[in-house]
């Protein structure tokens, strides 16, 4: 086999190991995502989504169950549920203006409420 014919032969085999592995490229997914969406009452009252990602401000204006509250912001109310850890010591009373951050649970024949994974006092 010649110097020609074996240069041949390797650039074949590279070109061949090239052609049938697969190919790594970068990439970034640019389409719809679930963001965190600025919200009312109102609108949530209005269309409510299940597993929505949701932002409120308002007040804690009452607690009705052990962990449920009723959160007012001016256009309506509506239950939100927050675990005790999310407090974090805090205090909130019926005037302490709060910013929810969380998921809208809409269970079929019950009023849309609120999952609250975050909870920050605004002053």
């Amino acid at each position: 086999m010649t110097i020609k014919s074996k240069s041949a032969a390797l650039v074949l085999t590279a070109t061949a190991a090239f052609m049938c592995s697969p190919l790594v490229v970068q990439a970034q997914y640019v389409g719809p995502s679930a963001q965190i969406t600025v919200s009312s009452v109102a609108d949530i009252l209005k269309n409510p989504v299940d597993d929505q990602p949701v932002m409120l401000r308002g007040l804690l204006i009452k607690q009705v169950g052990h962990d449920k509250y009723i959160l007012s912001d001016g256009t309506g109310e509506i239950r939100v549920e927050i675990d005790a850890k999310r407090f974090a010591g805090q205090q909130v009373d019926a005037n302490t203006k709060v910013e929810l951050r969380g998921k809208v649970e809409k269970d079929f024949l019950q009023s849309p409420e609120v999952d609250v994974d975050t909870l920050i006092l605004l002053r």
